[in-house]
């Protein structure tokens, strides 16, 4: 057996140079990404779909306000509602618009309640004591490109006491 031996093969310390600069490369990138404060995101109402067979289905209206000096465009959205810490529905929107600067829109992403989810509450509901608050959480993002997407999360509860 012949073996052909390696010329041009690079130095251990050209090889931790280079190494080096793609590092100084990529953390100088990294430091002029703009500092963005996060999104304010309400849900501002929730009306209902036709659903097809045991789900339910719902338009929820997401009141997206941005508190920056650039405005936020996005290609798509995803939305996963929890309710006491167990999941509610799901959703997905292609929905493409912008967020202006220093501004606010609504953004409408339908979701999804299956009949195993509605199960899963009523449930949870007979194992609790009967309180009449539930909390409730919201993840989401939206689509924006390879830097561009937008994470957003928030959480509170729905006094049932105080309903008429």
């Amino acid at each position: 057996m012949m073996t052909i031996p390696f010329r041009n093969r690079p130095s251990l310390p050209g090889l931790r140079a280079t190494a080096a600069l793609l590092l100084a490369v990529l953390l100088g990138a990294c430091a002029s990404l703009p500092n963005r404060d996060p999104l304010n995101i309400d849900v501002a109402g929730i009306e209902s779909l036709p659903g097809d067979g045991m789900e339910l289905r719902l338009a929820v209206k997401l009141r997206v306000q941005n508190p920056n000096d650039s405005a936020v465009d996005y290609s798509g959205a995803a939305l996963r509602l929890d309710l006491n810490g167990q999941r509610l529905a799901t959703g997905v929107s292609n929905e493409a618009g912008t967020v202006p600067r220093y501004g606010e829109t609504l953004v409408t992403i339908p979701v999804t309640v299956s009949a195993l989810n509605v199960v899963r509450q009523i449930t949870g509901l007979a194992d609790s004591s009967h309180e009449p608050a539930w909390n409730y959480k919201v993840n989401g993002k939206l689509e924006g490109g390879l830097f561009g997407t937008r994470r957003f999360s928030g959480e509170g509860t729905l006094d049932l006491s105080r309903a008429p």
